[in-house]
């Protein structure tokens, strides 16, 4: 089956639900739907019998900090084993209004997936069964993963800059 063949059969089974397709440098065909599409567009490609995309291989959150009123994203890596291929399913949503529905009903193993995207995004999945952190303290008032937190401590003195190529020489051979 073909990307092209994928493509077509979603939208003759279910138009309306596609916002946008490409073809991924690995070849895996990335598609996109909305907020208020997300379930049901995931439910037929699960049960749709040409399809079959019956396995969730991850969920993800994304942030894009730059793209007003969609900064904040989740994947879904979807897999057919009968046929060995997968599917990436993407869906936006604005930082201001981070909700989505949670897919637990669709694939349970979704449970704890929705729950770390959760913790490190603050993407909120309504009608999840018990939608609270999971890795990090419960009282934590951030969402780490988000890129408005840098990456290191600035007040560090620990460790010599040299040795991570920050000695004042960034882009500058020596041969």
């Amino acid at each position: 089956m073909t990307n092209e063949l994928i493509h077509a059969r979603i939208e003759q089974q279910a138009p309306g639900f596609l916002t946008g397709s490409e073809t991924a440098r690995d070849g895996m065909l990335t598609l996109e739907t909305t907020r208020e599409h997300i379930y049901d567009f995931l439910q037929f490609l699960r049960d749709d019998e040409g399809l079959h995309f019956h396995f969730l291989t991850t969920l993800c959150g994304i942030h894009y900090p730059d793209q007003n009123g969609r900064e904040l994203g989740v994947m879904y890596l979807l897999h057919n084993w009968r046929k060995n291929i997968r599917l990436r399913v993407k869906v936006f949503v604005p930082i201001e209004e981070p909700h989505l529905p949670s897919v637990t009903t669709i694939w349970p193993a979704a449970n704890w997936m929705e729950r770390e995207t959760f913790d490190f995004f603050g993407i909120c999945f309504d009608g999840h069964p018990k939608l609270t952190r999971i890795l990090n303290v419960e009282d934590m008032e951030v969402f780490p993963l988000r890129k408005e937190y840098k990456l290191e401590d600035g007040t560090r003195t620990d460790k010599d800059d040299r040795y991570f190529g920050r000695d004042g020489h960034e882009g500058q051979r020596f041969d």
